[in-house]
């Protein structure tokens, strides 16, 4: 009887360990934050955003193409100009 009694009493205090055990584990567990999705979306943001530079970018480089050629169309008109004068 004794036996029995010791083997109960083993038994419910190893139930009674295991659930505190467990529950100090589960509340121990940190909480799971979504950290991806928000910088996906900056990641997102600041690629349209470097698109549209791009974009800008590439309309200033077309203007100042064309600057540069007026500029060196009338350089040769002053060019011709002046050699023209000189022959006369």
């Amino acid at each position: 009887m004794m036996r029995t009694f010791g083997r109960i009493t083993t038994g419910i205090a190893a139930g009674a360990l295991l659930a505190i055990v467990s529950l100090g584990c589960a509340a121990k567990q940190p909480e799971i934050r979504d950290t991806w999705t928000a910088a996906a979306q900056q990641a997102s943001s600041s690629a349209g955003r470097a698109e549209a530079a791009a974009g800008r970018a590439e309309a200033a480089a077309g203007r100042a193409e064309a600057a540069a050629k007026r500029v060196e169309d009338s350089a040769a008109r002053v060019e011709a100009m002046f050699s023209k004068q000189l022959r006369k």
